[in-house]
């Protein structure tokens, strides 16, 4: 029974379930000063939207590479840091394939059940970008088996950056707010997946898989990540023009937890020191959610 516990707790990454909501809620609670209609009420159902549609997509990522990963060499940095005991269920026999597809199914149908509650055509927005950021995770773990330039990194990690705008589109509309969310989140994206490229190379290599350090090197990822980051402060910039000055100062910390980071990249230049510096990213990530979050309650 434990080592199942632990075995679904590393396949959903249950330790990082709080930052789901948050981010998701973080697009909504924008959408309220704009529009109103706060609710508490509400807010509770996007933040479960946002967890249960979070979870089936990190579920769906290990089902799709269930049989690369049983290649992995390395557990002790990227797969350790992202699951708390270690493990990769799939491959590992913890949870069968079957299971976890099944899984996905349950979450990804509570998610939908309560996008319906939303009212039209809020439903319908939420619906049709929870379909598309599924539809590119499979686009994702696929495209980069076989690419020669980083399209998949390109197209895939705007799963990531919509993932606060189908938020803010539980009770807003497509406007200026949610196009500005979106251009200031995609750049920390793919700054972020560059990170998590480094620090997974070797496994990456035995893989076979086409990303941004095996396609560019690892001296050519430390300038993505670093080129990224310099693309999102200025739409970080260009967002805070639109926001309030306690949302401000959460992207301004989150910022400067970034320049730090690329710091200490630039400078190693290594799996492991990306690995040290891994959760400044994710904490900037909450800080970014957080001030907006609280720009908006209080």
């Amino acid at each position: 029974m434990k080592a199942t516990l632990r075995a679904y707790i590393d396949l959903t990454r249950l330790q990082f379930s709080f930052a789901w909501p948050l981010l998701f809620c973080s697009g909504y609670l924008l959408a309220t000063i704009t529009y109103g209609g706060f609710a508490w009420f509400d807010l509770l159902r996007v933040a479960l939207i946002g967890f249960f549609g979070f979870e089936a997509g990190l579920v769906l990522n290990d089902y799709i590479d269930r049989e690369y990963d049983r290649k992995d060499i390395e557990t002790g940095k990227l797969t350790k840091y992202w699951r708390v005991f270690g493990t990769r269920p799939i491959p590992a026999g913890l949870v069968s394939p079957r299971n976890a597809i099944t899984l996905f199914l349950i979450l990804a149908a509570i998610a939908t059940c309560l996008i319906l509650t939303l009212p039209y055509p809020h439903s319908v927005y939420v619906l049709i970008l929870m379909i598309y950021c599924f539809a590119i995770e499979i686009f994702y773990q696929e495209e980069k088996r076989n690419q020669k330039f980083p399209f998949a990194q390109l197209i895939g990690r705007t799963d990531l950056a919509l993932f606060p705008v189908a938020g803010y589109l539980c009770l807003g509309i497509p406007d200026l707010n949610a196009l500005l969310y979106f251009v200031f989140f995609y750049p920390f994206a793919l700054a972020h997946l560059g990170a998590n490229d480094l620090i997974d190379v070797a496994n990456d290599r035995v893989r076979g898989m086409n990303t941004i350090p095996t396609l560019f090197s690892m001296n050519g990822t430390a300038y993505w990540i670093a080129g990224f980051t310099a693309v999102h402060v200025v739409t970080a910039i260009i967002f805070m023009t639109r926001l309030g000055w306690i949302a401000r100062i959460g992207i301004i910390a989150g910022l400067a937890l970034l320049l730090y980071a690329n710091a200490v990249i630039l400078k190693e230049k290594t799996p492991d020191a990306t690995l040290k510096v891994l959760p400044c990213f994710h904490v900037a990530m909450v800080l970014y959610a957080g001030g907006i979050a609280a720009g908006a309650l209080l």
